[in-house]
């Protein structure tokens, strides 16, 4: 069924959905909580999967489990419209610092919103989806469920991410990153570190070499570029000449020309690296790229204007200084919405300790419900709206056909 609703009828349901998520509150923050107390690593998360299901399942949305064939993915459907929304759920943390990117809030956002607007699914006239995607930090699970079809048929894409404070909550114009992550192992030859190593080929070296090689090009490159590394391995003891080192690296830029020429220069520093050690580099991938953010406009306008209504400033600005997000490589496919959450008096950094004790106060819970009734007035917006109804559905369409051909 494909329809649109009056004013008048948007408002009543912007009441009900609210009341939604006043009724689910309980049962949301308890999962919200308890994801946060007991942090799952990317493709590891059973038990949060398990957990959000079965919240899910209660609020009557039908479950499917190992979405696109991997085990902690899900989708849970509401509803049989000719529009079809999705809202994608996070729930994978970091290793150490546990949800310091606040993954319990993007789940807890998603997850409200979906119970809300199920009752009301067929009035909107829409196909709900919560779709779980893992993996999200690490590993790249959205670009894998777009590949498996997870999101075929899909007309826009929703979710929101946690930030520090001072970032605006008008999401127009915002963008992230695109991001590669990549494993650059050197090949030396092993040798008595004291007896003979004139005879040995030293990888750490190589290693060593490349990492300085980078530390001077990044005086070379634009501010809005990033690259981080790591050694992973570079030998196994003292009087061994190691022959073997790896680095794990990664490369940031917010279009993909400007990531392609980033990348290109990096992977010459590690070239350099070996020739001048005299040791061998092989560099390969280790994620599927993620690409740079793309915020639709209506949809921004939609959520623009319910965080006014919460008396949120909305004045544009504030655009982060650097990030990535596999919801980049939805967005490039499908209509999306991927707002900050720019958390009150949130002063320290996310992908820290600091941050991952703010995702776990009142203030970032009143505010993950607020997220979530945002999210259920964009769609209830998205829905009723004729001119944008029919360009969500049509970009499905289209990109359907294309898939398939």
């Amino acid at each position: 069924m494909s329809r649109t609703h009056t004013v008048a009828e948007g408002d009543r349901l912007k009441k009900d959905t609210s009341a939604g998520v006043s009724k689910w509150e309980g049962p949301v923050l308890s999962l919200a909580r308890g994801l946060h107390a007991r942090p799952e690593l990317s493709f590891e998360e059973t038990g949060a999967a398990a957990a959000i299901t079965a919240l899910l399942a209660e609020g009557g949305l039908a479950v499917e489990h190992g979405t696109g064939g991997l085990p902690t993915a899900f989708t849970a459907t509401a509803g049989s419209g000719d529009l079809t929304v999705a809202l994608c759920v996070e729930y994978d943390a970091l290793p150490e610092v546990g949800h310091a990117c606040g993954h319990n809030l993007i789940a807890g956002a998603s997850v409200a919103a979906a119970l809300a607007l199920a009752p009301y699914a067929d009035e909107l006239g829409i196909t709900l989806k919560a779709i779980g995607t893992p993996a999200e930090e690490h590993g790249g699970g959205k670009s894998l469920l777009l590949e498996a079809g997870a999101f075929d048929g899909v007309g826009l894409a929703l979710m929101v991410h946690p930030v520090q404070d001072g970032v605006s909550y008008n999401p127009a114009g915002t963008t992230a990153q695109a991001v590669g992550r990549y494993r650059a192992v050197f090949s030396g030859r092993a040798a008595h570190a004291a007896a003979a190593p004139h005879q040995g080929v030293n990888a750490a070296d190589g290693a060593t070499i490349a990492q300085v090689a980078i530390g001077l090009l990044r005086q070379q490159i634009p501010g809005d570029h990033r690259v981080a590394l790591f050694v992973s391995e570079a030998g196994v003891a003292t009087n061994i000449i190691p022959e073997r080192a790896v680095v794990d690296f990664e490369c940031r830029a917010f279009t993909l020309p400007e990531y392609e020429a980033l990348l290109a220069r990096v992977r010459r520093c590690f070239e350099g690296a070996a020739l001048a050690s005299g040791t061998e580099v092989v560099i390969e991938a280790t994620e599927p790229l993620y690409e740079p953010l793309l915020q639709d406009d209506a949809l921004a306008g939609y959520w623009t204007a319910a965080m006014e209504s919460f008396g949120r400033d909305t004045t544009s600005g504030g655009r982060l200084g650097g990030g990535s997000t596999d919801m980049g490589n939805v967005s490039q496919v499908i209509p999306s919405l991927h707002p900050w959450l720019s958390i009150p008096g949130a002063e320290v950094p996310i992908h820290s300790h600091g941050f991952a004790a703010v995702a776990d106060t009142d203030a970032a819970y009143e505010l993950m419900l607020e997220a979530a009734r945002a999210l259920a007035w964009t769609v209830v917006d998205a829905a009723g709206d004729p001119e944008q109804r029919a360009r969500f559905e049509g970009a499905a369409y289209h990109r359907d056909i294309r898939r398939a051909g």
